[in-house]
């Protein structure tokens, strides 16, 4: 695959190549979240590109009027907008049909926002890959739209003198590429069907606004050329690309959600025309190579820090000053150590108890964890295990240590539990029918409310049937089934009998010996 030379579009090729690898994951809310922020961010430069191209055409006729031989530069004006207006308006029309052939037939829709009956703006159908692929593989719109954006491409370039087209067309945003998918693995029919096919719609809108801001930027390319040609020799250029995320809050607390803007921004870098100054709390500051400020502030303070920054920037073309201003914040806090069971306060015998460990200011990497009275290992999603090997009543420690800090937690340790024992896994004594006792063939011992994964075997009791006015009959059983002589004395039960069901055994995780849960009473009706 050819590497654009232009940054910009070395940028969107990359995005658009992520979100197709995210797609081959098991796609999450998550994602589907991603996907909209990074459509939101796309939508915004897309409308700076608009601001940036309204007073652009208007200079250029005005700086034509100089000479007679700047008149055919004057005429092509009004065309590059008419190529701009003409492209943006088909992409947003398949975007329709696609909307529509997901479902929402009656959306009422503006700027990508598809918005329901009750107010809040979502896009319906949203993880339908069906709709996409109908409309834009099988019914061969997607090869429509490849067709319309190299025409737009040509369209452009014709108005571009001939002498300097070839070395222009690096400067034309829209590109097909037709490499990638010929060589893909995938074996997929056309560019179309390597480009949609299977793709959610929410991940498709991305695509969409990507196109559309590829039109745009060709029209702003063209118009800067267009003003170089008649003596606006310097031009607004935003040559430098980033993602940036701009978070509500730079700092959290477990439980809180985590929200951050994800958008892509642009810059001038010291080469370029445009000026562009940025300052925070009023002191200006010093751009890098790339056209970014960086702003340092020692922490003098516990508790939340607010900043303001500035970025102004100058049109060239039309001498206007555009300035921008927001409030940021940042939260101070003091370094120290959090060791916490994830589930309980006590560390259970028998089973994986998981704990959390976080020290505030540290990274995760710098983290040492070690325990006595149990083993403890760390887990791939930051989290650790314990299990702990002492005996009931007694504790086990849990200690961390990071660069500038140490801390320790005891925890006690304790046997799961005593289960619940229920006759076929509902019954727990009372009153009962003869033949629905008659139906159950084992006793199952529950552990009811205990958050961990355990399982508790019964190892056997004593069935006792007490008839009416008669002596009672005994029946020692193994296991949980009831089974042998303990099965012919269930199958007795007559009106009237009382059976007990006692010196139930059972051994759970981390039992040394079995433990007595006691006994079960019935009432036979």
């Amino acid at each position: 695959m050819s590497i654009p030379k232009e940054p910009r579009q070395l940028m969107i090729n990359v995005m658009y190549l992520v979100l197709t690898a995210l797609l081959a994951l098991n796609v999450s809310a998550e994602i589907f979240n991603a996907f909209e922020m990074v459509d939101k961010g796309l939508i915004k430069a897309n409308d700076a590109l608009d601001a940036g191209n309204k007073d652009l055409p208007g200079s250029i006729k005005d700086s034509a009027k100089k000479s007679a031989n700047f008149d055919k530069y004057a005429q092509r004006v009004d065309v590059v907008g008419q190529i701009s207006k003409e492209g943006s308006e088909y992409i947003k029309v398949i975007l329709d049909k696609v909307v529509d052939e997901a479902g929402d037939m009656n959306g009422i829709h503006d700027d990508g926002d598809y918005i329901t009956t009750d107010g809040i703006k979502e896009l319906k159908g949203k993880r339908d890959y069906a709709a996409t692929t109908r409309l834009l593989v099988d019914k061969k719109e997607g090869e429509k739209l490849k067709t319309k954006m190299l025409e737009l491409k040509d369209k452009y370039l014709n108005l571009i003198d001939e002498a300097d087209r070839k070395e222009f067309a690096n400067k034309i945003a829209i590109n097909i590429d037709e490499e990638t998918w010929t060589k893909s693995t995938n074996k997929k029919e056309n560019w179309a069907d390597f480009t949609f096919g299977h793709m959610p719609l929410g991940a498709c809108m991305p695509i969409f606004s990507k196109f559309i801001n590829d039109v745009k930027s060709s029209e702003a390319a063209v118009l800067n050329y267009l003003a170089g040609k008649v003596g606006l020799t310097s031009e607004v250029v935003l040559n430098k690309f980033r993602v940036v995320s701009a978070p509500k809050k730079s700092y959290i607390i477990n439980g809180e959600q985590f929200e951050t803007e994800v958008f892509l921004s642009a810059s001038a870098d010291q080469n370029s025309n445009t000026g562009i100054r940025i300052s925070v709390n009023g002191a200006n500051l010093p751009l890098n190579p790339e056209g970014a400020a960086k702003w340092t502030q020692k922490a003098n303070g516990i508790g939340v820090k607010k900043y303001e920054a500035v970025a102004s920037v100058t049109n060239p073309v039309t001498g206007k000053t555009d300035t921008y201003r927001q409030t940021f914040e940042f939260e101070v806090g003091e370094r120290s150590v959090t060791i916490s069971a994830a589930k309980m306060n006590v560390f259970y015998l028998g089973v994986d108890n998981p704990v959390e460990v976080s020290a505030a200011g540290v990274p995760s990497a710098q983290i040492k964890v070690s325990m006595s009275g149990g083993d403890i290992n760390r887990n791939g999603d930051g989290t650790y295990t314990v299990r702990p090997t002492g005996s009931p009543g007694t504790e086990a420690v849990v200690s961390v240590s990071a660069p500038g800090l140490n801390g320790s937690k005891k925890f006690k340790i304790k046997r799961i539990p005593d289960p619940k024992p229920l006759l076929g896994g509902k019954e727990n004594g009372g009153k009962i029918g003869n033949g629905t006792f008659k139906g159950y063939s084992s006793l199952i011992p529950l552990l009811e409310n205990f958050d961990f994964d355990a399982k508790c075997n019964l190892g056997g009791f004593t069935l006792v049937r007490v008839p009416k006015r008669l002596d009672a009959e005994f029946a020692p059983n193994r296991g949980a089934r009831i089974d042998g002589q303990a099965a012919a004395l269930q199958s007795k039960a007559v009106p009237g009998d009382r059976y007990i069901f006692q010196d139930i055994k059972c051994k759970c995780p981390g039992d040394g010996a079995d433990r007595n849960l006691g006994q079960l009473v019935f009432d036979i009706q």
